[in-house]
């Protein structure tokens, strides 16, 4: 049970800025019970060998009475453990297959729950997070009173507000990103957004038609773009898929996107 939340469950920048549970426990919670309930598994494993091991023993006998580790039933099972682990490694079906229903799942959640600015904005405190985020501090803690959110000032963090008034640390976001300075609001209202210095979180699973909706930027300017500097993609590709199959990494086409942007004006 535990594998099977572990394998839909957000990505955990998402989990945390959300404060996502399932049955009432957390992401961090579900973690422990996997590895707990792993421990018990294997020392009932071990334990069940000790008890039984004279019929393990017999098991592996031959007609000869002659001890046979390599049997068919270790052999079959031995290739198909070889078969998943190289598979894995090597990104093919159906181990691939199995991993990218994995990333839709968690792809649904970040686009369901939101992606935090930065990992961990959870964790800073509201003084922090208003700086990193450009946001005035004094509107900020304005915007929580007036919305009767309990707070103990600046070095609360987000997520000690959100747990003492039983909201997300996103709601809490959601309450104070109005501090943004007047111009920033005004963009943000008209639909205008800057490409950023640096990639956000959950950045190499965004699609490149997702990037481009988010930054206003032109799709099929942004393709040729990237056409013309010998990088091939596509519109529904995730932009780490993009990145390996032209022998980038996720922050090299993120680099090179920068670029373009800020010398051709989107």
């Amino acid at each position: 049970m535990n594998s099977v939340i572990l394998y839909v469950v957000p990505e955990g920048r998402v989990a945390y800025w959300a404060d996502w549970k399932f049955w009432g426990l957390t992401k961090s919670q579900w973690g422990d019970q996997h590895i707990t309930v792993g421990v018990l598994f294997l020392v009932a494993g071990f334990l069940h060998i000790y008890y039984n091991w004279k019929p393990i023993v017999a098991y592996m006998k031959n007609k000869a009475r002659e001890i046979k580790i390599f049997t068919g039933a270790f052999n079959l099972a031995l290739a198909l453990t070889i078969v998943f682990v190289v598979g894995t490694i090597y990104n093919v079906p159906p181990m691939s297959t199995i991993l990218n229903i994995s990333a839709s799942f968690k792809h649904a959640g970040s686009e369901k729950y939101g992606e935090p600015p930065y990992g961990h904005a959870e964790l800073s405190s509201l003084k922090m997070f208003a700086k990193k985020e450009n946001l005035d501090l004094a509107q900020s803690l304005v915007l929580l009173e007036e919305a009767g959110l309990e707070n103990s000032g600046e070095k609360d963090t987000l997520k000690e507000i959100a747990k003492k008034n039983s909201r997300t640390p996103q709601q809490v976001y959601e309450v104070i990103k109005k501090a943004a300075p007047k111009s920033a609001v005004t963009a943000i209202s008209q639909g205008e957004t800057s490409f950023p210095d640096s990639p956000k979180a959950g950045w190499g699973k965004k699609t490149l038609q997702a990037v481009c909706s988010e930054y206003g930027l032109k799709l099929e300017k942004i393709i040729h773009k990237l056409s013309d500097k010998g990088v091939s993609a596509g519109p529904e590709e995730a932009i780490k898929d993009i990145a390996a199959a032209n022998d980038l990494d996720p922050m090299g086409l993120f680099e090179l996107l920068h670029s373009i942007v800020t010398s051709s004006g989107h």
